[in-house]
C-alpha cells in the first residue's frame, strides 16, 4: 500500500458500498413486497416477517459494522498523532481538538504540525480548513 495523502486518504470500496448495499436494500424491498403478499393471503406470515427481519438485519450489520472499524481507525490516529506531538514537543495535543481535527492535522509535516495544531484549538477549524492550510502552506514553502 502506497503512502496515504490528502488525495488518496478516502476510499471507496465498489462491491461494498455500491454493490453490496444495492442488494441489501433490494432484498428488504422485496422482503416488504412478500410480506404484504403473505398478509393479503393470510398465510405465511412468519415465514414473511422472519425474512423481512434477516434484510433488515443484514442492513443494520453492514452499517454496524463499517461505523465500527471506522471508530477504531480514528482512536488509532488520535494515539498515533498524539505520540508525535509528543515525540516532537513533549506533551500530548490539546484537549480541544476533536477527532475530526486530529485526523485534518495528520497530513501536516512536522515543521507545520504543532503550530497547526495549536491554531486549530485556538480557532476550531474544521477538518477541511486543516486540511486548506496544509495545501497553503506546503504551496507557499515548497515553491518550485
Amino acid at each position: 500500500m502506497g503512502t496515504q495523502t490528502y488525495a488518496n486518504h478516502r476510499r471507496f470500496v465498489p462491491l461494498y458500498h455500491f454493490v453490496l448495499t444495492l442488494l441489501v436494500l433490494l432484498t428488504i424491498g422485496g422482503a416488504l413486497v412478500n410480506a404484504y403478499r403473505a398478509y393479503l393471503r393470510d398465510s405465511g406470515r412468519l415465514v414473511a416477517a422472519l425474512i423481512l427481519l434477516l434484510a433488515v438485519c443484514a442492513l443494520l450489520e453492514g452499517a454496524y459494522l463499517r461505523i465500527f472499524a471506522l471508530k477504531a481507525q480514528d482512536r488509532a490516529i488520535r494515539a498515533e498523532e498524539n505520540l508525535r506531538h509528543f515525540a516532537l514537543y513533549g506533551s500530548l495535543l490539546d484537549s480541544r481538538l476533536d477527532t475530526r481535527q486530529i485526523i485534518g492535522l495528520r497530513f501536516a509535516s512536522d515543521a507545520e504540525f504543532g503550530p497547526l495544531a495549536q491554531r486549530a484549538a485556538e480557532e476550531k477549524l474544521s477538518e477541511d480548513a486543516i486540511k486548506k492550510a496544509v495545501k497553503e502552506w506546503r504551496a507557499d514553502h515548497y515553491r518550485v
